[in-house]
């Protein structure tokens, strides 16, 4: 049963991260067509980078701690990507530069998305699978 439970908590946090990865992608898309300024979208984007980093590494200490060892190598290149940009300060978005960087940010985000939807699809297929082994 704890399996499960550690399951449908990895497949939420994936929901959590989704969310933040779509909630920028939105902003950069709202920028891209002048229906906000550079200023309030930076702002938006930029107070949720940081949680969106811890939650991937709360996702990924989950998967080590649970001892799902495939998942948790999964997890380990997007985390991996996420400390290196946090390092280089290249975590933010910059208002000054946000409208050249803007094809940029957006391609990065929709990697992030796809890299989350394979995840999450790994996700609820081990899921499945505990289930059906448990019974």
């Amino acid at each position: 049963m704890g399996d499960i439970i550690a399951w449908l908590v990895s497949f939420f946090i994936l929901i959590a991260i989704l969310g933040v990865i779509l909630y920028q992608l939105m902003c950069l898309a709202d920028l891209e067509f002048d229906y906000i300024n550079p200023y309030d979208s930076a702002s938006r984007i930029n107070k949720v980078v940081l949680p969106e980093f811890i939650t991937q590494g709360v996702l990924c200490f989950l998967h080590l701690v649970t001892g799902h060892w495939v998942m948790f190598l999964l997890c380990l290149p997007y985390l991996g990507y996420n400390i290196k940009m946090y390092n280089e300060r290249r975590h933010l978005v910059d208002v000054t530069e946000i409208f050249n960087q803007l094809p940029w940010e957006k391609k990065i985000r929709l990697y992030k998305l796809g890299y989350l939807i394979v995840l999450m699809a790994c996700s609820i297929f081990w899921m499945i699978w505990s289930i059906v082994e448990d019974e």
